[in-house]
């Protein structure tokens, strides 16, 4: 069983500044096993100031105040795969999990669109 964080915790992690964001995609079956399906899971795996790296994604029921969620990036399986790559300044893990929003819908706003806006935040 993971460890819970506690209030002081996530509030430092939340405050970290994030120097780098990589686009992440694995496919939609966590295993990657059987047939894949056409849309891919997305997220964005931060790297702070730190050293530190995090996979900032969302789902469905992934959370209880907000559907996306911040994991250690050492919890990613091999299927994950760098799509794309920018440097950030001026941001916080806080900021990218605000970016991805707080509520989860297939249609107007899954995985994808999530990781679309927080990979927005990196500088062009």
């Amino acid at each position: 069983m993971a460890d819970i964080p506690t209030k002081s915790g996530l509030t430092s992690l939340y405050n970290e500044r994030v120097v780098n964001v990589e686009r992440m995609e694995r496919p939609m079956s966590s295993s990657g096993k059987g047939l894949p399906l056409v849309v891919p899971h997305q997220g964005v795996r931060v790297t702070t100031e730190s050293g530190q790296q995090h996979l900032v994604h969302k789902g469905s029921g992934f959370g209880k105040s907000s559907e996306t969620v911040v994991t250690g990036a050492a919890n990613m399986s091999s299927n994950w795969q760098v799509k794309e790559t920018r440097s950030v300044s001026g941001h916080t893990v806080g900021d990218f999990v605000k970016t991805g929003g707080t509520n989860y819908s297939l249609v107007g706003d899954n995985c994808i669109h999530g990781a679309s806006r927080m990979t927005g935040l990196g500088n062009k």
